[in-house]
């Protein structure tokens, strides 16, 4: 009779360990679907990510050509070229030694 028992536990145990097998390979197989999911998840961020940056960059580029130029413009407002050009023009004024010509009408 000991040898029954001993036959019932072990297929028993036997069927305990396939479903306990069968129940862990489960929980790897989910595991590893979400991960999956998640890398996948990430990669699309990491691409947006990466456009963005790409983008960034070439407003940083394109701001500091765009400083650069404006640096040069304050320099050369600053010339007497710019003012005395600037006098001509919007304030009709003249150098001492000009003469002005003024069209017949």
């Amino acid at each position: 009779m000991s040898t029954v028992r001993t036959s019932k536990r072990r297929e028993s145990e036997k069927v305990d360990n396939g479903i306990a097998m069968f129940t862990i390979t489960v929980v790897v197989i989910c595991m590893a679907l979400a991960v999956g999911i998640k890398v996948h998840s990430l990669r699309g961020k990491q691409e947006m990510y990466q456009e963005r940056e790409r983008v960034l960059i070439e407003q940083v580029a394109a701001e500091e050509e765009r400083a650069a130029e404006l640096e040069q413009e304050r320099l050369y407002i600053q010339t007497n070229g710019y003012i005395e050009k600037t006098a001509k023009e919007k304030l009709g004024l003249v150098n001492p030694d000009e003469i002005l010509l003024k069209p017949e009408q």
